[in-house]
């Protein structure tokens, strides 16, 4: 995984498993891979794996079983989604209107993209 510098690390992981969670690659009370498999997989030290984790737990994503690992909390999935969903429109909508605006791009320019990425499955595969 290529970490960016704008964020700790421990967050971005966090994220991944977020994105993770909302890809449906883990469903509610399904068992992710424990601190020292995600640490290895992502090539990290086991303790920024830990961080990780506890912020999910903190913020009611996963929980922990003791002695069995790590599993998706109850509605995480939906948490995840609203939350970002949110963000979506109060961050990054507003800076995407603005270079519109700037830049002489019109909603047709937008519409017009977005299903050119969209007929290239670009849109979710990144």
């Amino acid at each position: 995984m290529a970490f960016s510098n704008d964020k700790a690390i421990y967050l971005q992981i966090a994220d991944r498993m977020a994105d993770e969670i909302l890809a449906g690659h883990y469903k509610a009370d399904d068992r992710i891979p424990s601190v020292r498999e995600y640490a290895v997989a992502l090539e990290v030290n086991a303790n920024t794996a830990v961080k990780a984790y506890d912020q999910l737990a903190r913020d009611g994503i996963i929980y922990n079983k003791r002695g069995l690992g790590y599993f998706v909390a109850q509605g995480a999935h939906d948490a995840i989604f609203a939350k970002r969903r949110q963000i979506f429109i109060d961050e990054i909508l507003p800076q995407v209107f603005r270079q519109m605006k700037l830049l002489g791009l019109g909603m047709q320019d937008f519409e017009r993209q977005f299903a050119a990425m969209a007929d290239q499955n670009t849109i979710i595969s990144g």
